[in-house]
Order: structure tokens, then C-alpha cells, then sequence
């Protein structure tokens, strides 16, 4: 439980709100020693909410978590208000009521008549304005977003979003009611998705690219993120389990807000899918179908055997090639060593950002003959393969067979700019690099923001480290040469550094 003793200058919170939000701030703000006001303009919903966390502090006991006495405690720090101008002691009011501007601005209108001159909004908003809810107000000084997620107890993140005229203080006050409350604090400037929300633009829209360009299907390109990209689940399970309902009108409201910026831009797919109701695991179908809950996730095709051919590797990327060719030789296939390849051999090759096609022509090879392999992460994980649109039969076959020949999943793809791991890192990494660019957030805090709410593996420029700055740049320049679509300009923060071989998250 949270620290008391790092209480900061407030000590009645109140609530208005107390839908799943609403309730987990409470929870939060109760355990950390405040007392919390809650109120609700629909009947029984207090009441509700008193009921639903007095239910896991009691849980909570019984499991020996916390004692009987602090359950007690917490309870009793719990009280109901039956109309708004009950919460006149409350130093700090967070609302969390439904997502509309006008409906905030009116709410803070009518508080500022209650509480005293010194209380402090705060709106726990996910995508409005700050500065355009205080804009409402005679003092627009004491407006703030203070933004959690959802499970409040469990994400252990909360956005702090001074608007253009919030005062130094009440930031510094909500920051350090944030820390006392048990999250990590996320200060961030009042832009569109904020921070975490904006940070989570590319690994769905450029997913939903990828399969509207029949690259592969969602369950494919789940498992190649889960597998090789290390994240704990793939888009479209992600895009299920939020629902389109919300996360379409997320990717229009971002897109939107900043003008049509590229690398924001939705898909069409998630507009079709949402006018048939294709929401994902609440109407039991989406990207997958759902049966009593549970994701049913499509066998993979099985990989016949096939007799070993003669494997010739491209020496295009050094490390990669000397990769590919222990691989080989483990597998114990026949390595042709010659500078071009025999007429029998298969060609493998290891682009970044390049499609099997263009590679494989540019080094002057026979593409009938050449599947392209993803070294972006390595090989001790899932293996993507690419071919060309005449390679042989054969080779795709043979192809799969070596890759998989230590058991190892191979996911085939068709021919794409970047494969699926390297063109949604690529996106990531460059949209977290454009947010450090425009001051958003300072870039340690960006990088643990999204390590926390969205559970990247690393965050966007911690990634970008992971892989090289030189490489990712690599990716996104000739997927930008290669479509010309400015969703994939390298940020210029990316490009600095990338040059300059130091760190992305240098500040």
C-alpha cells in the first residue's frame, strides 16, 4: 500500500464519477490517507461504488494483504455526497464523468462556485483538451489533468497534464499526490493523447497497414509480435480486448487533433469492422472469434518435410549472414560459399526496410530462387520469411523446413517493405521519437510511461537503442523511398542521433 507519510498539501479528495474510474482513484486516494467524497449524479451509484472497493479491502484482508484495522480505516475515510455542493471542503475534486467537453467545462463551471478558491480540478480526461476544459473556468490556474488507467490499482501510472495557464504548484502538488498514491507520474504538456495514448498511435495502425496490404493475417501478426517483439500480446488481441468502439474513435480523435498527421493515420478496416459491429471479445467476434470469453486463436499449417538443398547466404549484412549460416550448418544442409549463388541453391537474404523483390535485384541475384529472412531481433525466437512473387515453390518450402528444423516457428509472409517486426518497431520507435522532439516529455519518462501503460517490451526509445538507431533509420528510409507515404519521415530527433551514434534517449 501506499506510503502515508509522503502525504502532500491535500487532504479531502473528492470524486465526481464513480464508474470504474472513479472507483479506483477513490481506492487509491483512501489508502494513501485522504478523505474521499464521492458523488454521482445517477441515484445508488455512490453507493455502489462505497460497496465495490469496501469489498476488496475486505478481500484484501481476508487474504492478509492488509489487517482488519486498515480496511477499517480506509472504509472510514469513504464518504457519500448526496449533492455536488457537499464536496465545498474537498482541497482537490477529480472528475470522472463521460468523455464530452462541454459537459466538463460545466461541471468545473459549477465547482468553482463550491470549493474554495485554493482547490485544485483536476480532470482525469484521456483526450480532451486541458487547457480547453479550464477555458471554462474564472480560474483557469487551478485546472490540471491528472490521468489514470484502467485498472486504476493496478496500472501503476498516472498522467499529470498542466494546461497553458495551470499554476507551477498545483502541478507540483498533483505530481507529488500521484507519487503518494502509489503510481509512477507521468508530467507531460496538454497535446493530443497526451502522452501515453499518442505513444500507442503506431502499433495499431500500422498493424491494421499491414494487414490491409495482405502482408498476413491478424493471428499471424500477433504471434510474430508476441514472439519476436517480446510484447505481451499482439495488436489485433489488443484491438479485441479494448473494443473498436473506443479504440477506432481514439485513432480518428488523435489523427484529427493533429491535423492529419501521417503517421497517425487510421485504416479503413477499423471503420467497416465497426459498422458491423465487429467489436472484438465484448460482442463475442472481431479480428478473432470468442467463445465464452475465451480468443480462439487459428491453428498454424504444419511444415512438411522436405530434402535439403544447397543454401547460399548474401553477405549484404555481415553479423546477419554469419547468423543465417550457423543456422545452416546446425541444421546440417550443404553451404554454398561462392560470391553468386548456383542455379539449385536457395538464396537467403536479410533485408532492413526492403521487400524480398527489391533486394534481391539489387544484388543482381535470380528471385525465383530468394526467400528474405528478418534478422531484425535475431534468430532465437519465431523466424519471418518473405518471398518474392515468382520465388519457387520449392524454395518457400525448403525455406521453412531449414528455419524450423530446431523446432523453432516460422511465420511466411508475402512481400512487404520491412516484414511485420521491423516496419511496427520502426513506426513505434519514430512516433517516440517525435514525442521527445516536441517536448512532450522528458525521454526517461516517456520510456517508462509506455513501459507501464501500454507494456512495450522497452519503451519507444529505449527500443530504438535496442535495435539501432542506425537501423531503425535504415527501415524507415527505404520504406519512405519505397511508398513515398510520409508516415514513414524519420523524426528528426531519430535522424540526430542515428547520426551522431549516441542514444536516443539522450536529452
Amino acid at each position: 500500500m501506499s506510503n502515508e507519510s509522503s502525504l502532500p498539501s491535500f487532504s479531502t479528495l473528492g470524486i465526481v464519477g464513480t464508474g470504474a474510474m472513479g472507483r479506483g482513484i477513490a481506492q487509491l486516494a483512501a489508502q494513501a490517507g485522504l478523505k474521499v467524497m464521492l458523488f454521482d449524479v445517477r441515484e445508488g451509484a455512490v453507493k455502489e461504488a462505497t460497496t465495490f472497493i469496501a469489498g476488496l479491502w475486505q478481500r484484501s484482508a481476508e487474504k492478509q494483504r492488509i489487517s482488519s484495522e486498515q480496511a477499517q480505516q480506509y472504509n472510514e475515510r469513504l464518504i457519500a455526497a448526496d449533492d455536488l455542493s457537499d464536496l465545498a471542503p474537498c482541497d482537490i475534486v477529480v472528475e470522472a464523468i463521460v468523455e464530452k467537453l462541454d459537459a466538463k467545462q460545466a461541471l468545473f463551471s459549477d465547482l468553482e462556485a463550491i470549493v474554495s478558491p485554493q482547490a485544485v480540478l483536476a480532470t482525469n480526461t484521456s483526450s480532451l483538451s486541458v487547457t480547453a476544459i479550464a477555458a471554462a473556468c474564472q480560474h483557469p490556474e487551478r485546472v490540471i489533468g491528472f490521468h489514470f488507467f484502467n485498472p486504476v490499482p493496478l496500472m501503476k501510472i498516472a498522467e499529470v497534464i498542466p494546461g497553458l495557464r495551470t499554476a507551477e504548484d498545483v502541478t507540483q502538488r498533483v505530481n507529488a499526490l500521484g507519487k503518494a498514491m502509489g503510481h509512477f507520474t507521468a508530467q507531460t504538456t496538454d497535446t493530443p493523447g497526451f502522452l501515453v495514448n499518442h505513444a500507442g498511435r503506431a502499433f495499431g495502425t500500422e498493424a491494421l497497414r499491414i494487414l490491409g496490404e495482405s502482408v498476413a493475417d491478424p493471428a499471424t501478426i500477433d504471434r510474430i509480435m508476441v514472439d519476436q517483439g517480446g510484447f505481451r500480446m499482439g495488436p489485433f488481441t489488443l484491438l479485441d480486448l479494448t473494443g473498436l468502439d473506443v479504440s477506432h474513435a481514439v485513432m480518428e480523435s488523435v489523427y484529427h487533433q493533429y491535423y492529419e498527421e501521417a503517421r497517425f493515420r487510421p485504416s479503413p478496416l477499423t471503420r467497416q469492422r465497426l459498422a458491423a459491429g465487429l467489436l472484438g471479445r465484448k460482442t463475442g467476434e472481431g479480428f478473432y472469434r470468442y467463445v465464452e470469453g475465451k480468443q480462439q486463436m487459428p491453428d498454424e499449417p504444419a511444415i512438411a518435410p522436405i530434402s535439403p538443398c544447397p543454401v547460399w547466404i548474401s553477405q549484404d549484412d555481415p553479423d546477419s549472414a554469419q547468423a543465417l549460416a550457423g543456422l545452416v550448418k546446425a541444421a546440417g544442409w550443404s553451404l554454398e560459399t561462392g560470391t553468386t549463388p548456383t542455379d539449385q541453391a536457395l538464396c537467403l537474404l536479410s533485408p532492413f526496410g526492403e521487400d524480398a523483390t527489391s533486394c534481391a535485384l539489387r544484388q543482381g541475384l535470380n528471385p525465383e530462387q530468394c526467400i528474405a529472412v528478418d534478422m531484425l531481433a535475431g534468430l532465437d525466437n519465431r523466424r519471418s520469411i518473405m518471398s518474392t512473387p515468382v520465388t519457387r515453390t520449392a524454395f518457400i518450402q525448403a525455406a521453412s523446413c531449414l528455419l524450423s528444423a530446431d523446432g523453432t516457428a516460422v511465420s511466411p509472409l508475402q512481400d512487404s517493405n520491412g516484414f511485420v517486426l521491423q516496419r511496427i518497431t520502426a513506426c513505434i520507435v519514430n512516433v517516440g521519437a517525435d514525442i521527445a522532439q516536441q517536448g512532450v516529455a522528458e525521454p526517461a519518462t516517456i520510456d517508462r510511461a509506455v513501459e507501464l501503460g501500454l507494456g512495450y517490451p522497452f519503451g519507444p526509445l529505449r527500443m530504438g537503442d535496442h535495435y539501432g538507431a542506425k537501423r531503425i533509420m535504415t527501415i524507415l528510409n527505404n520504406l519512405l523511398e519505397a511508398t513515398g507515404d510520409p508516415r514513414y519521415r524519420p523524426s528528426p530527433w531519430l535522424r540526430r542521433r542515428a547520426a551522431l551514434n549516441t542514444s536516443l534517449t539522450t536529452a
